[in-house]
């Protein structure tokens, strides 16, 4: 059964608590203008590049962190498949380059073709937010569709006219409102995050960056108990061998058979019994 709440997800936690903590000292300690990037005077006139690297630290408004925490707690199951280590890895990589990544394209790209009216880059960690998404939609498959009609009561001798939704939308309607919430500054944001998310996923990135892994000391991960887990695992492999050479000793023809005749789902079930 899966596990509740933040369950087998500390990683997912301990980002959501922060930021929502991090958003509300901002508030309160009235410093939300040290957050957001104007490209214009803060990196041209004033050379404060310490914004690349707080921006992402929280947000400035409450409806972006309500948003950015439901979309953060629906992706903890990203974190359950991965495992801790590889997704705080994942988590600081996606950081790192999406520091980098949209300042530079408002300020070199998108703010002369706009003559200068794009300007503004909203605080918050929305590209990492849609970073983890690209895994999502790609790990995840959709259990189930459902319609929602034009019509009260559409005739069914005609097409049907509407829109149709996967179980999965419930994850994407709030980050598609987190990605609006500051046009066009937050979309950039979301894009971002995306094409960074997939090309870790298809290994555009280079090999080096994509196998990188944080120690595990940092998420909990202690050599000795593992070396304590694969101990009892082999104790455990080891008493079912001997357990199953004792059952086939006293007739190997007949166990042979026996094996044989097993349906291959048993024996499949048999081989692993006990692993999990």
């Amino acid at each position: 059964m899966l596990s509740r709440g933040f369950g087998g997800a500390p990683v997912t936690r301990s980002l959501t608590y922060g930021i929502v903590a991090a958003s509300i000292l901002a508030s309160i300690t009235d410093v939300k203008h040290y957050f957001f990037i104007q490209i214009d005077p803060h990196l041209w006139r004033y050379h404060q590049l310490w914004r690349v690297f707080t921006y992402q630290l929280c947000y400035t408004n409450s409806t972006e962190v309500l948003f950015a925490a439901m979309t953060l707690y629906n992706l903890r199951v990203v974190e359950r498949l991965w495992g801790s280590r590889k997704y705080a890895s994942f988590i600081i990589l996606c950081y790192c380059l999406t520091a980098l990544l949209p300042p530079i394209i408002l300020a070199l790209i998108l703010r002369p073709l706009s003559f200068n009216k794009l300007n503004y880059l909203p605080a918050g960690p929305t590209p990492i937010i849609f970073a983890v998404l690209a895994q999502y939609h790609a790990i995840i498959p959709h259990i189930y569709k459902y319609r929602v009609a034009a019509s009260a009561a559409p005739p069914t001798n005609e097409p049907f006219v509407g829109l149709t939704f996967s179980d999965k939308s419930y994850v994407y309607l709030p980050a598609a409102q987190l990605s609006l919430s500051q046009f066009p500054g937050s979309l950039l944001c979301a894009c971002v995050g995306w094409v960074v998310g997939y090309s870790w996923r298809n290994e555009v990135l280079p090999g080096a960056l994509v196998r990188w892994r944080i120690p595990g000391w940092m998420v909990g991960i202690k050599s000795k108990k593992r070396e304590e887990d694969f101990e009892a695992l082999r104790r455990r492999l080891e008493s079912e061998n001997t357990g199953t050479a004792a059952a086939t000793g006293s007739d190997g023809r007949l166990g042979g058979e026996e094996g044989r005749r097993r349906p291959l789902g048993v024996q499949l079930v048999d081989q692993f019994r006990g692993a999990f």
